[in-house]
């Protein structure tokens, strides 16, 4: 009996992280022991046949995974969009022995798939009665099976956190934004930046967020009428209170009140004739949609690939296609149409002039980060909600440092001056408190914070003793403190936590205290990410990438990452980068692990491969060290490969931070703050850790800190990303057990 075959065709635009989504259902396939086909320029080459559709190996994906594009192509075809190419193919695929399909695309590409299912049986009658194809083949494929990937760089689709794509051109923009507010600056001059986004302005808001810009138009929430002076007269407060640029983004389908485009041309003419200020227009067109994709786009393609297959194996004739979503690190399902219908609700509510409607359709991060972005943008605080009284709150950073620590103190100090509140920056951390190396912050000391990786404020790693408590309540005490903000890692969860415990000793405390986790090893209690790990892992895949451009044929690297006792950009880098092998502390190593790794090492190198990378968190074993396992692999390499190591270091905690990262710490900051306010009348103000989990931002009461974490190795007893471990091991090697 020959073996089921399904196919797997890219169409619409193409999308960063494709090619890793289309080498996940390729490689899941043929270890589920089905033939996987590629259909190549997308509908346009179902249609033409032939070598358009092909059958591919477990060779034939690698290498791609860091590639932007696609290598199967995508194109626009008309002839699909009429019934006579529809019924070719089905003809087409029909010769191939397929009747089942990953459609990677946007929201044309997957209406028109299930279009085509719709037709299926009508379409392959059709070919019996022509004699295209026989009885028996119409009956040995009953049903059109479809499972369908979002991608768009966008993020206009529901049903799913992010779209393929997405996150990488938010990287292109906040790059971009980066680099031109630094000649904006040195001229003192404004620039106008058109992102993509004709339905969707996500990248506009994100980008916004991310790159520090000074106003922003987006589809979904049009400027009320006269936008134009009220613009420029912030912009104008903003050049008398010291900011030296001006960064204004417009989504391609930006629109006023009235359903009228607000184009990039037009923003510039209102800046130069009313502030009489040299501007200048960015567009970035498409180097928003090219290169490499990011860490994110890999893992979640890779993810929703690997779960496509399996959703198509389970689906029979009667199943309802389903869009395969990601949402809070976790891929999900749900029905395709059902997804693609709300979707074009938001356009419909757009064209309509429903802007509140369109708003809500989205999701609740997009409302709560567009009202986060309107106090970041001011040029002065507005004292919009000023208390009768105003609060005094330390804003401080523990522990090592982590890329999104400066973005997340710019938020809180603006966010709090905005409410009428005082902020006091403690410099150095837990030694600052001590110290007492503190200042008041105003609006401009935070300017420009944003992008900056590092702690501006500094941080240390700092270990209480019995007396630090008395001189930190002291401290409290003489600067009349109504709250702390805690930025950080493990270190400062330990401090506020023994501060906590030490309440009845040390009135003081009893004050409202919240941890925000900003560590790159992932490995705090009460969120499944924290602030600085996606930068890490972006570091890590762009240290990867050129490790293997550098490789020789016949070459294994090994590489160490960090992570202390929590592997998780250890594997996460492994899921982005294709590693053969990732070591853990969470799984040990053994001699019989090396020994295993090295005879499925050898033997892919005799059958011709070129390169082998093996991935080892930092502390995963105190014995087998990266040069242990470097020299024992080279030992028994015999000549048959060669072996070199490269430990990553302190690189990965530098750079600027991710988008990602700083959009987090934007949304976690604006959540902390309003708690710290709420707590800070509390009769028993409760001391937290606030985090994403379980679909939503939460916070932790410290009562369960202890319960939460192995104190041992400094990490949460829960780690969500474990789960993940079969997947990397799947895709890896054919070699390895199923």
């Amino acid at each position: 009996m020959a073996k089921r075959r399904i196919g797997v065709l890219t169409s619409g635009g193409d999308a960063q992280g494709m090619n890793a989504a289309v080498r996940a259902v390729v490689r899941t396939g043929l270890r589920r022991g089905i033939e996987v086909w590629a259909i190549t320029e997308g509908y346009k080459g179902m249609v033409e046949g032939g070598e358009k559709i092909h059958a591919m190996s477990w060779d034939a994906v690698g290498g791609i995974l860091q590639q932007g594009g696609t290598v199967i192509g995508t194109a626009r075809s008309e002839a699909f969009r009429g019934r006579d190419g529809r019924r070719q193919a089905a003809a087409n695929l029909i010769a191939a022995d397929i009747d089942s399909l990953v459609v990677i695309g946007g929201d044309g590409s997957l209406t028109g798939a299930n279009l085509f299912r719709q037709e299926w049986s009508g379409l392959l009658a059709e070919l019996v009665a022509s004699g295209d194809i026989t009885p028996e083949q119409a009956a040995a494929h009953p049903a059109l099976m479809i499972v369908g990937l979002a991608g768009s760089i966008d993020n206009d689709m529901v049903g799913t956190d992010m779209t393929i794509g997405a996150d990488t051109a938010l990287h292109r923009i906040t790059q971009a934004l980066d680099a031109l507010s630094s000649t904006a600056a040195s001229h003192q001059r404004s620039f106008v930046v058109e992102v993509m986004g004709r339905r969707c302005g996500y990248l506009a808001l994100r980008g916004a967020i991310a790159g520090c810009a000074d106003w922003v138009f987006i589809p979904e929430s049009p400027p009320e009428n006269g936008w134009e002076d009220r613009m420029c007269e912030e912009l104008r407060l903003g050049r008398e209170y010291g900011r030296r640029d001006s960064i204004v983004i417009v989504a391609e389908g930006a629109i006023d009140r009235q359903g009228q485009p607000i184009t990039s041309a037009y923003v510039r003419e209102v800046l130069e004739k009313r502030l009489g200020e040299d501007t200048r227009v960015t567009v970035l067109g498409h180097v928003q949609r090219g290169g490499s994709p990011s860490a994110f786009d890999r893992y979640m393609s890779t993810l929703l690939g690997h779960a496509a297959v399996d959703e198509l194996l389970q689906a029979t004739a009667e199943s309802e296609p389903v869009l395969m979503g990601f949402h809070n690190n976790r891929v999900t399902r749900s029905p395709l149409m059902a997804s693609v219908a709300q979707t074009r609700a938001v356009t419909s509510a757009i064209g309509e002039g429903d802007y509140d409607r369109a708003i809500r359709l989205r999701s609740g991060s997009f409302l709560e980060t567009r009202d986060s972005l309107a106090t970041l943008m001011r040029a002065r605080p507005t004292l919009s909600q000023a208390s009768p009284r105003p609060l005094r709150f330390a804003l401080l950073h523990a522990g090592a440092v982590a890329p999104g620590m400066n973005t997340a103190a710019r938020a809180a100090v603006r966010i709090l001056l905005d409410r009428g509140h005082r902020v006091l920056g403690v410099r150095n951390g837990l030694s600052g408190l001590l110290e007492r190396d503190i200042v008041e912050m105003d609006w401009m000391s935070v300017s420009g914070w944003a992008q900056r990786g590092g702690a501006a404020l500094g941080t240390a790693r700092h270990e209480l003793a019995g007396k630090d408590l008395y001189l930190i309540a002291r401290t409290i005490e003489e600067y009349q403190l109504d709250g702390v903000l805690m930025i950080g890692g493990y270190s400062g969860y330990e401090a506020i936590h023994r501060m906590v415990s030490a309440r009845a000793t040390f009135p003081a405390f009893n004050l409202p205290m919240i941890c925000l986790p900003c560590c790159i090893n992932n490995n705090l209690p009460g969120s499944d990410m924290s602030v600085g790990a996606d930068t890490a892992l972006n570091s890590i895949v762009e240290a990867m990438d050129k490790i293997k451009q550098s490789a020789a044929d016949g070459r294994c690297f090994v590489v160490e990452v960090m992570g202390r006792y929590c592997g998780y950009l250890a594997l996460m880098a492994g899921l982005a980068t294709g590693a053969e092998q990732v070591f853990l502390h969470e799984e040990g190593i053994t001699l019989d692990d090396l020994r295993d790794e090295l005879g499925r090492m050898s033997a892919s190198f005799d059958q011709g491969k070129r390169l082998n990378l093996v991935l080892r968190s930092e502390l995963a074993n105190e014995v087998y060290t990266t040069d242990f396992i470097t020299a024992l692999f080279a030992q028994e390499g015999k000549g048959r490969f060669s072996v070199r190591q490269a430990i990553l270091g302190h690189l990965q905690q530098g750079g600027d931070p991710s988008p990602f990262d700083r959009n987090l710490s934007t949304r976690l900051v604006t959540r902390c703050i309003d708690r710290l306010i709420e707590q800070s009348s509390a009769a028993e103000p409760e001391a937290s850790f606030i985090g994403v989990a379980d679909g939503r931002v939460q916070f932790t009461g410290f009562e369960h800190f202890s319960r939460l974490v192995d104190a041992v190795h400094q990490r949460p007893k829960q780690q969500w990303w474990l789960g993940l471990r079969d997947i990397v091991d799947a895709l890896a090697s054919p070699a390895r057990p199923a």
